[in-house]
């Protein structure tokens, strides 16, 4: 299950975002997305995990407070492509 991660304050990295996650089963991946330029957080980021232990998580951690900022957690969903004409 690929899991959308928004709201994230711009202190976390990678990693303890992955601790936060790890709590609820085994991660396939974690990716937090960062400005090209800055390299800075862009306050959210996605985390891959089976499918019963990202339901979990999606519940769990969903409207949770990190740093005084709300995170939403859901499943992403794929984006479409554009049609071009």
């Amino acid at each position: 299950m690929n899991i959308f991660v928004g709201g994230l304050p711009f202190k976390v990295d990678e990693g303890e975002l992955r601790e936060i996650f790890e709590k609820y089963g085994e991660l396939t991946s974690v990716k937090l997305i960062v400005d090209k330029q800055s390299g800075r957080s862009k306050g959210f980021g996605f985390v891959e995990m089976d499918d019963e232990a990202g339901q979990q998580a999606i519940e769990a951690l969903d409207g949770t407070e990190l740093y005084g900022r709300k995170i939403g957690v859901r499943i992403s969903e794929d984006k479409k492509p554009e049609r071009r004409f």
